[in-house]
């Protein structure tokens, strides 16, 4: 098991000191899901809610929390992304919302936790545009499905 990086010898929370690390290009995927009774489930695909249309509010949001993930979770580098993609689709079938967020960049650190930033805020704002009518909906999954890039090479979730 890999040690800790973001405390000290002393148990102190530290920044990453990533000025050794070559550059290189990184990207990570992470996706979730928020789960609702099939009257939100209609009201969103009919875009009959009064907030307005609630998947385009949430992928602007999505992308707007991974440019601010450093404002956000401590010790987090702040970061030059060069790309960040949110999609939100629609499962009926499940009544479900399915948020996938993709963030690049050619740096020194990753962008996992820009990507789940971002799932994670899309996930709360769809929540939140139609929490009125469905105080029960669950956000649910949210996971890295891959990274690549820098030392620890690539990951995929299964």
């Amino acid at each position: 098991m890999a040690d800790l990086t973001h405390f000290d010898i002393s148990g102190n929370a530290v920044m990453v000191d990533v000025s050794d690390k070559a550059d290189s290009e990184r990207v990570a995927v992470a996706a979730g899901s928020v789960l609702m009774a099939p009257e939100t489930m209609a009201l969103i695909q009919a875009r009959g809610l009064k907030k307005g249309d609630v998947l385009a509010v949430a992928q602007l949001a999505g992308i707007m929390g991974a440019k601010r993930t450093p404002d956000l979770i401590p010790l987090c580098h702040p970061l030059a992304l060069t790309s960040v993609k949110v999609e939100l689709v629609l499962d009926p079938a499940r009544n479900a919302v399915d948020i996938t967020a993709t963030c690049k960049l050619k740096g020194q650190t990753g962008v996992e936790m820009e990507a789940l930033t971002a799932v994670s805020v899309a996930a709360l704002t769809v929540y939140d545009m139609v929490k009125a009518v469905d105080k029960a909906m669950r956000i649910t999954d949210i996971r890295l499905l891959h990274k690549s890039g820098g030392k620890s090479g690539t990951y995929q979730a299964d």
